[in-house]
């Protein structure tokens, strides 16, 4: 198998390409949760003629394409750009227009494969550990509420497992007392060592309790009742890396940051660097590459799965869904106008102002197209020039 290059402006390889070639491979070498299946399938289905989907054809120059259907799993690399600038066109009604701190939350290594183990436990400890942390230090230092959004991500750039939570923390707060909007030092929030000590503190107290309640009652390296123990107690020693990272100034240039983390997953298409039958070759950072069998990348790939319903995105504080009238009441404290209601666009309109593509146009003649259903399964049009698309397991 050796993948087909894309047309210009496309990615040149494609990560369901791989899937469809050598998952029987991946899941005879290793065993797969249902999340994991539903992933693979999904991305291996996703814009083929096994999702079905319509034919662009011009009446104007004979014109005909065919357009198959996304599947629209969050881990799919082809189907996250449009929601992503959905999600920021949505978030910028709520975003306060003063600098925003990043901040990165990280799990120490020792605590990877407990995390493998059991990841809605120990993300839930990680997610919570550092919610508590900022605002309790908001209030603590600022007397103040500070709003904050954070994302979890499991990966590195070559894809080894490395789960961490970016916050984007809001330089300041609104007093409790509502009468102002207290903003913090333009070049420090928190200090890192600080964050460390209560992130520490707070995951390892909720691990312990999830331990007394059983949840890890199934993992092998706890059948020693001492290793729990022994593992908290080597955790507690060691100093939690917490990076606080330069302020955006401008809310604008926070949503357009932030986007680029919501919804990312752990590697894009415009990555693949070469895809043949026995090697799959990606960029890593810089100039950097990373070479892997087509197994062991889907191996690394299907790390990055979260559990079924599991919210990877979430808002604290100032952004929280229950915090409107303060966030409102902020807004009013720091002399920001009322937002004005957003236009709903189609998905057309949308994908028209992201790329300047118009779906709507004949690509040949610039006429009106007209479009009809494909069925699931359904072949392209003889005269297509197009090829039979790759179907995705059953």
């Amino acid at each position: 198998m050796t993948a087909r290059s894309a047309k210009a402006g496309r990615a040149r390889f494609d990560i369901g390409t791989i899937v469809r070639a050598h998952r029987s491979h991946l899941e005879a070498e290793h065993r797969l949760t249902c999340a994991q299946k539903r992933v693979l399938t999904d991305i291996a289905r996703c814009r083929t003629a096994a999702l079905g989907g319509h034919l662009d054809h011009c009446p104007s120059c004979g014109y005909e394409h065919p357009r198959y259907n996304s599947c629209r799993n969050r881990h799919c690399p082809k189907c996250q750009t449009l929601a992503a600038e959905t999600w920021i066109d949505k978030r910028s009604a709520y975003m306060l227009d003063v600098g925003h701190f990043h901040v990165v939350f990280t799990v120490p290594s020792e605590l990877r494969p407990l995390a493998k183990h059991a990841p809605r436990v120990v993300y839930n400890a990680l997610f919570h550990a550092a919610s508590q942390t900022l605002l309790e230090l908001g209030d603590s230092r600022f007397h103040a509420m500070l709003g904050a959004t954070l994302v979890l991500h499991t990966w590195t750039r070559d894809l080894r497992y490395h789960p961490h939570v970016h916050a984007i923390v809001t330089a300041g707060g609104l007093t409790h007392d509502g009468e102002r909007f207290r903003r913090s030092s333009r070049h420090s929030l928190f200090r890192v060592e600080v964050m460390g000590t209560l992130l520490r503190g707070k995951v390892l107290a909720a691990l312990s309790l999830a331990h007394a309640e059983g949840a890890f009652a199934d993992f092998e390296a706890f059948r020693d009742p001492a290793a729990f123990p022994r593992l908290i107690r080597k955790m507690a020693k060691l100093s939690w890396n917490v990076d606080a990272r330069k302020p955006f100034k401008k809310s604008k240039h926070v949503l357009k940051y932030l986007g680029r983390y919501t919804h990312r997953v752990g590697i894009a298409n415009s990555r693949l660097l070469a895809v043949t039958d026995d090697r799959v070759v990606f960029k890593t950072k810089g100039r950097a590459t990373e070479t892997l069998t087509p197994v062991a990348f889907l191996w690394r790939f299907v790390q990055h799965v979260l559990p079924k319903g599991f919210h990877k995105l979430r808002h604290i504080g100032l952004y929280a869904a229950g915090a409107h009238e303060r966030l409102a009441l902020a807004r009013a404290r720091l002399e920001m106008p009322t937002p004005a209601p957003r236009p709903k666009l189609s998905w057309e309109e949308k994908l028209l102002a992201l790329t300047g593509r118009e779906v709507r146009r004949c690509p040949a003649c610039g006429g009106p197209l007209l479009r009809s259903a494909l069925p699931v399964g359904g072949a392209p049009v003889v005269g297509s020039g197009l090829p039979p698309p790759a179907r995705g397991p059953p």
